[in-house]
């Protein structure tokens, strides 16, 4: 008898998986990453990787929530019950992200009634570290910052009341009403983005194609990177996601819509941010490659600048702006806390209200960390290495152990193809068998090197030069702890209804 709740219609869980996907790294991370890799000769790896790793890892998670129908810890423990620790590190993945995740929202809700004056003034960097965030040494935590604990609040009311409502009532109409006005909004910036002066040099330079670069490695792993990053895939997103899907559904269809609506959006991100920054260029008599920034900078210090410098319509300008990855964030957001609220569900038996209570109420509560004055420097710290070396990690694991420790691709292919338009072939069984673990790995290793040559280097030879205690306690010991949680929550025993034990071993087999 199947009590789980299920997604509205299929509409609504794809704009779900389309708005998790969309976040705000498609708008600040894949303009600067393409340009640096090679401008328009980025897009065939960048293609090569969706269709190799992004849709297949897609697919692959899509059919393991669809067959087993529950959240990551209990569609892993299904499969094999030594493996549900690798579903409570991808939740305790998820759930480090949003803890910080949120607070970039707040900032995000932030500027947006900035716009409105354009309050940041003419010395954007200084507004953003001293005026707004009070920012304090590496390792200070300093006192709460007002400006970023209120916004904090709103935004945990929000998603934690949309989550209230359950999947039908509460993410899929959010999902509906955010996903519409998103891209609407985001249309308005890039068509107000390309009249600009200067457009023109911005999308020249991202577009302008450097084939030089596609023999270089590293353009490769930044391709395969930038997809598995943006697309919500390997922490419990999209394994939660699909177990409310009917029994009826075109899974493989579904997941290549999800994949390329994202990269949609990236590109259409990429179209807006670099014709702003062509005219920034064209502003100041400088060269594009002179202005090109990513991440926080570019989102609060040079998207400032640059809505200063408008000829007209600013402040209108600045609100859609920081409007978009307002949007973007929630949905996001959303996503990401729904895994552990599912987890808890599964695992313990208890009400929704109370999964969303607890587990949003100590994500919420430790999200206050990063709302202080130090909270920028741990939020950098703990986003590289709890992306790096619990993402990337996490998608891994999961991929070899799948493919090669249970050896279910046959079976999840047949699953897929039974109710699929689109039949899989041996082009999924490869990129997941082979190319996926191959580049993955390649991935890790390049990572840990990286890293720990770094931190041996110098003292300060740490991510960002970072003290090396610093980096330790908010980087290294964040990474580790995730996965000893996940091991520790595999640990304890199911809480189960008569019957739903026998139930859970007859599906697993």
């Amino acid at each position: 008898m199947e009590n789980r709740s299920q997604w509205g219609t299929r509409a609504g869980f794809i704009m779900a998986a389309v708005g998790s996907a969309i976040g705000l790294g498609n708008i600040w991370r894949f303009p600067s990453v393409a340009y640096e890799n090679g401008g328009g000769a980025f897009f065939i790896p960048y293609l090569f990787a969706l269709l190799t790793a992004g849709i297949p890892i897609l697919i692959m998670e899509f059919t393991m929530g669809h067959k087993y129908r529950g959240s990551a810890p209990l569609t892993y423990s299904k499969m094999n019950k030594k493996s549900e620790f690798i579903g409570w590190w991808a939740v305790a993945v998820a759930f480090v992200i949003s803890t910080y995740y949120s607070v970039i929202i707040a900032w995000a809700i932030s500027f947006s009634v900035f716009s409105f004056k354009l309050s940041w003034g003419t010395d954007t960097e200084s507004f953003l570290f001293n005026d707004y965030l009070h920012l304090a040494d590496p390792g200070q935590i300093g006192g709460l910052v007002p400006g970023v604990l209120i916004p904090l609040i709103i935004v945990w009311i929000l998603v934690l009341g949309i989550l209230f409502k359950g999947v039908k009532k509460g993410i899929e109409i959010a999902n509906r009403i955010f996903i519409p006005a998103l891209v609407i909004i985001f249309l308005i910036i890039v068509i107000r983005a390309i009249t600009l002066p200067g457009a023109i040099d911005g999308l020249n330079a991202f577009f302008e194609p450097d084939f030089s670069k596609i023999a270089e490695p590293g353009v490769w792993v930044a391709a395969y990177g930038q997809i598995f990053f943006s697309l919500s895939i390997a922490f419990a997103i999209m394994i939660t996601y699909s177990s409310y899907l009917p029994k009826k559904s075109d899974i493989t269809n579904n997941a290549f819509i999800t994949g390329f609506g994202n990269s949609s959006f990236e590109l259409l991100a990429g179209i807006g941010v670099f014709s702003v920054l062509g005219f920034m260029a064209a502003q100041q008599g400088v060269s594009v490659d002179e202005v090109v920034a990513g991440g926080v900078g570019l989102a609060f210090v040079v998207f400032p600048q640059i809505i200063n410098q408008f000829p007209a319509l600013n402040e209108l300008f600045g609100v859609l702006f920081f409007l978009s990855l307002v949007l973007a964030g929630l949905t996001s957001l959303m996503s990401i806390t729904e895994t552990y609220v599912a987890g808890l569900v599964d695992k313990f038996k208890i009400s929704r209200g109370k999964a969303v209570l607890f587990g949003g109420g100590l994500a919420a509560i430790i999200s206050l960390l990063f709302a202080t004055r130090g909270g920028l420097n741990f939020l950098d710290a703990t986003d590289y290495f709890i992306n790096q070396f619990g993402v990337a990690l996490l998608g891994l694991v999961e991929v070899i152990f799948v493919a090669w420790g249970l050896r279910k691709l046959g079976e999840f292919k047949a699953h897929a193809n039974e109710i699929s338009d689109i039949r899989l072939g041996s082009w999924w069984t490869i990129s997941l068998g082979f190319i996926t673990p191959l580049v993955l790995g390649y991935m890790m290793y390049g990572l840990l090197r990286d890293n720990l040559t770094r931190a041996f280097d110098t003292p300060t030879g740490n991510y960002e030069g970072y003290p090396d205690s610093f980096i330790v306690y908010s980087g290294w010991f964040v990474a580790i702890a995730a996965l000893v949680v996940g091991v520790i929550m595999s640990l304890s025993k199911w809480k189960t209804v008569q019957g739903e034990e026998e139930s859970r071993a007859k599906e697993a087999k």
